[in-house]
């Protein structure tokens, strides 16, 4: 088995923690969690810093032409410097919109450069779950920015691929049908000039699994997928960043609730490494007590994985509504008998729920100056009392947490573990964070977890569904956090700056300046005043 290899550049090299795919990425946010393994890390980013992020102050907003379907509104932002527009060269923020629309925003001044609104000639299906936030029908996955290219890349809402110019939005790549129409896509990734895109829940009749496009390949693009469900056996890949691309080139994910039979081809409930080439899975990782979590709903895809490099050794991390954390090695997924992790701990969600509670996400990573390598790990409701103690605590934290640990050496086993170091104050219902020169940034969204059960809900297989509207109600505004990301303590809050909850977006950290969304379809931008 061949594994065609990362490519590097300058940039890369000088920063290999992330092995990077091309020089571009050194100042820019070109995707969701930055990079092709979601590291959630602006490795070059230096105007920002621990000494003078609490200067941070709300720059500019700007409400986009969007109509909010579901609780879906607007992706997390994707940015990049040096795009050439009909009016100069300026730096860029992209954010796509639920209603079929991609937006170009002067990331100087605000102003909206261009905006691209997608036709769909396709009805969305009725009945079942479509048409609330379960499957909304709508534009879902982050785009990703292809700077070699001049392009960006989206999936509008009848499942087609476009490729519109950086600086003017025309359409230069497609449409492609990439996905079936109306499904629930995930983050779009790029890696060696394939788009990766993971789907779930059946949305739009399609099946869960892993798609990828080639775009060396314009007019006649070569498609694969990897179906992990079968027709009636779960196994959706849901967590916010879609999938992970590694250093080693391969492409992991975790799935959703479903069945376990990898005889059969079926691999409900893990996590696995697929091949880029044609997205065969060639290792895979599934918990001894996969019974209970597929009993209790409790998806390991709630939080996507991502991929490590420490010292010698590349590794995975990941985990889900279970509240359970796992590091993997990557050369070997849970070991010989595919269920032996690195490390695996209890760290929320003792009772079980099916929401409100647990690693929902995406984990992210970062290395110090010091050479020490950190993860982060937001945590949706109270601290289980099985989790291990942190040497640092910041105070009561019911309603979610930022945790964060070292990447170290077990004395027992010879292996890497993790090391516990900080837990944070209480952050409500936390997005997956960046990270920048020493400085987390973790978005508050305010948003309702509640899914089930109360009045006049929607009834669905038996199960009692909160619609739309309730879910909206009983919401707080989101807020912007900066926290030290050696100890955690908090630096910087953005009190009412933002006026809206958000529900399943991200943040982006460039040049200096921090972006964030809300549900009402307005795009923020923080930085420092004299910046």
């Amino acid at each position: 088995m061949t594994i065609k290899p990362i490519r590097y550049s300058f940039c890369s090299l000088a920063v290999s923690f992330l092995l990077l795919a091309w020089s571009g990425w050194c100042a820019d946010w070109p995707t969701f969690g930055h990079d092709p393994q979601r590291s959630g890390w602006a490795v070059q980013e230096d105007t920002l810093s621990v000494k003078n992020v609490g200067g941070l102050k709300l720059l500019w907003k700007v409400p986009v032409k969007n109509e909010a379907r579901s609780l879906s509104a607007l992706t997390a932002p994707v940015v990049t410097e040096g795009v050439t527009t009909p009016t100069g060269v300026r730096s860029m923020v992209y954010v796509a919109g639920s209603s079929d629309n991609m937006n170009a925003i002067d990331a100087a001044t605000g102003a909206l450069v261009w905006s691209h609104t997608f036709d769909s000639h396709v009805l969305p299906k009725d009945g079942g779950l479509q048409g609330m936030w379960l499957c909304p029908n709508n534009l879902n996955a982050t785009p990703t920015i292809d700077k070699a290219r001049g392009l960006i890349y989206v999936i509008a809402a009848d499942g087609k691929f476009y490729g519109l110019d950086l600086g003017t939005g025309e359409t230069r790549m497609g449409p492609v049908q990439f996905v079936p129409p109306y499904t629930k896509d995930w983050s779009l990734n790029l890696s060696n000039d394939i788009v990766y895109t993971s789907a779930s829940q059946s949305c739009g009749g399609a099946r869960s699994g892993i798609y990828s496009l080639d775009v060396r390949h314009p007019n006649r693009p070569v498609i694969h997928d990897l179906l992990v469900e079968k027709p009636r056996k779960g196994g959706g890949i849901w967590g916010r960043g879609g999938v992970a691309i590694g250093g080693d080139g391969r492409v992991y994910a975790s799935t959703g609730d479903g069945r376990f039979s990898p005889e059969d081809g079926d691999y409900g409930s893990s996590i696995f490494a697929a091949r880029p080439e044609d997205l065969e899975i060639i290792d895979y990782f599934s918990p001894l007590n996969f019974e209970q979590i597929n009993t209790y709903d409790l998806d390991i895809a709630a939080a996507s994985v991502i991929w490590i490099p420490y010292r010698r050794h590349r590794l995975v991390a990941g985990g889900g509504k279970e509240g359970a954390i796992y590091l993997l090695d990557a050369d070997s997924l849970g070991s010989e008998d595919h269920q032996t992790p690195l490390y695996r701990q209890k760290l929320a969600n003792d009772k079980l729920e099916v929401e409100a509670m647990g690693i929902r996400g995406e984990l992210a990573s970062w290395r110090d100056v010091e050479g020490n390598t950190w993860l982060y790990v937001p945590i949706l409701g109270p601290v289980s009392q099985e989790a291990p103690h942190f040497p640092v605590s910041h105070g009561p934290n019911p309603h979610g947490s930022i945790m964060a640990f070292k990447v170290g050496i077990s004395p027992s086993t010879h292996k890497p573990t993790l090391e516990p170091a900080w837990i944070s104050s209480d952050v409500d219902v936390p997005e997956p964070v960046a990270i920048a020169n020493g400085v987390i940034f973790a978005l508050a969204t305010g948003e309702n977890t509640q899914q089930v059960f109360g009045q006049n809900v929607r009834i669905y297989k038996g199960i009692k569904i909160l619609s739309d509207a309730q879910r909206t109600q009983n919401t707080h505004n989101a807020v912007l956090y900066a926290l030290d990301a050696r100890t955690g303590q908090t630096l910087y809050q953005s009190g009412d700056s933002m006026t809206s909850f958000v529900h399943f977006s991200g943040l982006a950290v460039a040049d200096g300046r921090v972006y964030a969304v809300d549900h009402n379809s307005v795009l923020y931008c923080f930085g420092l005043a004299e910046h």
